[in-house]
């Protein structure tokens, strides 16, 4: 049973939580043994409260998720985790990150707490909502960035919020593009039934939109007279390939091979994009810290 709970709590998308750690790489506080321990602490508590609501999502979805040609092995779906277990495990998953999270920060406690409450909404009635649903989405990757700032008590740019905004949005776009290809048009609206007011074309057009605007975005971030003063270089502007180039090949991948579906496992698996990522990465901290 332990096994299908962590299963059901999809470590894979864990990676989400990462976005905690812009906060302390933009702070110049990466190196600051207090802040990277506060930091991870955020990081755990955002994968126990996500846990939480991905079994509560795969309880109330789970009659939909057997119509699904992968989500169907799900534990709860296919029958191998009762769902008082899952109820019970969830609930307690809940209660021990927000009790944590109001420990260590009561900014953080609220920040988990409005995270939850939002995904119970969209869970039970916002995913339902044509446009709505996939906003919601990339607002909880919004309230990760905000959760590793308030952490470690720093000020978060108003250009990364929207950065992250846009990107998350973009992911979420990309995976209802994937559930309206890969399954037949009545198969996606019972799975999804918001998908039944999507369309391909509206997807892509939506998509286009929005990748042209997170460029543009982290472009201005970049040059910003803020972000210069800050960080006393213009040099970030020197990262916007990284950025172009993961964009363009997450949508090659969604595109051509149809892997818009799961974009934790494409970050993950793609060695491209992960060698992209890390040198993002590298190249950020080289131009922060050591230029």
């Amino acid at each position: 049973m332990l096994g299908s709970l962590i299963e059901t709590m999809r470590p894979r998308q864990w990676t989400k939580n990462s976005l905690v750690f812009a906060g302390i790489l933009f702070s110049l506080k990466i190196f600051h043994p207090e802040a990277l321990i506060r930091t991870l602490g955020a990081f755990l508590l955002f994968c126990l409260i996500s846990g939480s609501v991905y079994i509560l999502n795969d309880i109330l979805d789970r009659g939909r998720d057997r119509l699904h040609p992968e989500k169907r092995h799900r534990p709860i779906a296919s029958g191998r985790l009762s769902i008082r277990a899952a109820s019970v495990a969830g609930f307690w998953f809940a209660a021990c990150s927000l009790g944590l999270g109001f420990t260590l920060s009561s900014s953080l406690g609220w920040i988990l707490f409005l995270y939850m409450i939002l995904n119970i909404a969209y869970s039970l009635v916002l995913k339902n909502i044509v446009i709505l649903d996939v906003l919601i989405i990339a607002l909880g990757f919004v309230l990760r960035a905000v959760a590793g700032a308030v952490v470690i008590e720093v000020e978060i740019s108003e250009w990364l919020l929207i950065c992250t905004f846009l990107l998350a949005l973009f992911l979420a776009l990309c995976k209802r593009r994937y559930e309206l290809i890969v399954m037949a048009a009545d198969r996606a609206s019972n799975h999804r039934a918001v998908l039944a007011h999507y369309s391909s074309t509206l997807v892509d057009q939506m998509i286009a939109v929005v990748t042209a605007s997170a460029l543009m975005a982290y472009a201005l971030y970049t040059i910003s007279d803020n972000v210069v003063q800050k960080f006393h270089t213009q040099n970030l502007i020197f990262t916007v390939p990284f950025v172009l180039f993961a964009i363009f090949r997450y949508l090659f991948l969604v595109l051509t091979q149809n892997k818009g579906g799961s974009p934790e496992r494409v970050l993950i698996q793609d060695k491209a994009m992960v060698i992209d990522i890390l040198l993002w990465v590298l190249a950020v901290i080289g131009i922060l810290y050591f230029a």
